[in-house]
């Protein structure tokens, strides 16, 4: 079946069956057009958990499917494709615990540890992080909820984005170190896990210098997923949606080079816009959804077999619910 007689069919279908479809920006076209509603991670999981419909499809990655079953557990959540976030399949709760018994050979007690965790992370880490008392953060929030687990006193342990946790150390003059590459870890402030985002660890200062010096007067937009340097040498740092308004805010003619993922990168503008990189910066986990495996989520809800559908144990999602409650809280 082509890919016209294809969106026929899904639009078809989408009138017939109670459903609403959600996308990620870094979705393909193909699969990005036919949402309902498009976002961020954030924006995605609080528009879907609102929506009134009984089923909800999720074009994205297996953890911000897990975020919306945990804020609307009676809604049901199925993804075309249940594709794993490589840096939240960095950290599980055995690698958390690990990172903790480390802190605590450290000389730093359980007791004395507020744990953050980027959204970017399974149910069963938001649960240990609400276990402990700490709560989640995005990219976009990052500095604010940091700020609040700081009036606890206590060590911040940031999970699993060491570059955010880093970019938001530097941004409030804190000090970050990373546990298993740093010592003297009673020093830091922020105690990172050693994850990372692939796709923005493509970003280099090299590329920057080369547009600067090819484009004089280029703005650089980076995502606080990129490594300390290249942030330090942007003139604008933010999450998904900030970038989109500042640059959507800059006159068409003001050249600009982006360092994210590229699906998002070539919808922004028409002209001057480029993706900070030699290579082109795509996630494969995000690409992995496409055009057939929506129509087939479609046709299994019409079956009532509810293919790759979300299901969190609830003792997991009643721990991660509440670090995500405390983050809104906030």
């Amino acid at each position: 079946m082509s890919n016209v007689a294809i969106k026929e069919q899904i639009h078809k279908l989408k009138e017939e069956l109670d459903v609403s479809i959600v996308a990620h920006y870094y979705q393909k076209d193909e699969v990005f057009n036919m949402a309902d509603f498009t976002g961020d991670s954030l924006q995605l999981a609080q528009w879907a958990a609102e929506d009134k419909k009984a089923n909800l499809i999720f074009c994205g990655v297996g953890f911000m499917g897990q975020s919306v079953k945990i804020l609307a557990p009676k809604k049901r959540v199925l993804m075309p494709k249940i594709a794993c976030c490589a840096m939240a399949r960095m950290i599980d709760a055995d690698y958390y615990d690990q990172n903790v018994q480390i802190l605590n050979e450290a000389g730093i007690s359980s007791e004395n540890i507020m744990p953050v965790t980027y959204i970017n992370s399974s149910a069963e880490v938001k649960a240990r992080v609400g276990q402990m008392g700490g709560m989640v953060c995005t990219s976009s929030n990052a500095k604010t909820i940091i700020t609040q687990a700081l009036k606890s006193g206590k060590k911040i342990l940031f999970v699993p984005d060491k570059c955010l946790g880093q970019n938001i150390a530097r941004d409030m003059n804190l000090v970050a170190k990373v546990i298993g590459q740093d010592t003297n870890l009673q020093d830091a402030d922020i105690l990172c896990y050693n994850g990372f985002c692939s796709v923005h660890q493509l970003f280099e200062v090299s590329d920057i210098e080369f547009y600067r010096k090819k484009f004089p007067g280029i703005k650089i937009v980076t995502h606080p997923e990129c490594k300390p340097e290249v942030c330090e040498a942007s003139d604008f740092v933010g999450s998904t949606a900030q970038m989109i308004k500042y640059i959507k805010s800059l006159p068409l003619e003001q050249s600009v080079a982006v360092g994210t993922e590229y699906n998002l990168v070539q919808r922004l503008r028409s002209a001057n816009t480029y993706v900070l990189s030699a290579t082109k910066p795509t996630c494969p986990t995000m690409n992995e959804t496409t055009l057939g495996d929506l129509h087939a989520t479609l046709l299994s809800i019409k079956s009532q077999e509810y293919m790759n559908e979300i299901k969190i144990d609830e003792n997991v999602a009643h721990y991660a619910r509440i670090a995500l409650e405390r983050m809104f809280a906030i």
